[in-house]
């Protein structure tokens, strides 16, 4: 529990940095909504997660490139949109449905969805770059290979009570990750072209 409440802190003083632009728009509400995010995740809890350690699974979460390191700014745009159209994926789903509060779940959701349409803007410019998507196929390919790894492993799991809480934990985890690269976009000021 203090590692979620180290965690919402940290995105609360990232929320209020110095602001940039993505070469768009991207609302303070982007920011806020990826801290909702993450708070709505934490209460959906139904088990402890010392009570499904034997599923835990190590799913291989390409931290550096998800944090931006590796990556220029019209990468991380996509690699960014990337993780919250699959993230918003997989809790959009009848399975998800039947796994956690409806009401939580549908909040979450709603919350992703209003983080892709504020990088759908951020996205109209950088697509219609020349090489646009050269250089962007590798890390989305890399994102989607890690969200297909957390399908097979629900389906494994025949999407179990434990299975689902694994993957909650992962994707506060990815989440949390994201808000770093979110963050060193909003820092570079959105040029599209810095390293």
């Amino acid at each position: 529990m203090s590692f979620v409440l180290s965690l919402l802190m940290a995105l609360v003083l990232v929320s209020y940095g110095p602001g940039g632009s993505l070469g768009c728009y991207l609302s303070e509400n982007h920011m806020l909504n990826a801290q909702e995010n993450l708070r709505l995740l934490a209460r959906m809890n139904r088990l402890s997660p010392h009570s499904c350690l034997q599923d835990r699974k190590d799913f291989g979460l390409p931290q550096e490139m998800v944090e931006g390191g590796q990556l220029q700014d019209a990468q991380a745009i996509s690699v960014l949109h990337e993780m919250l159209q699959q993230s918003f994926n997989l809790f959009h789903t009848e399975r998800s449905s039947a796994a956690w509060d409806t009401t939580l779940l549908e909040q979450l959701c709603t919350g992703l969805h209003q983080q892709l349409d504020d990088l759908d803007a951020c996205l109209g410019p950088v697509t219609g770059e020349k090489d646009s998507g050269l250089g962007r196929i590798g890390p989305i390919l890399t994102v989607k290979k890690y969200f297909q790894g957390i399908h097979f492993y629900l389906k494994e799991k025949e999407y179990s009570d434990c299975a689902w809480e694994i993957v909650r934990v992962e994707m506060m985890r990815a989440l949390s990750s994201s808000t770093t690269l979110q963050e060193r976009l909003k820092q570079t000021g959105g040029d599209l072209n810095s390293p």
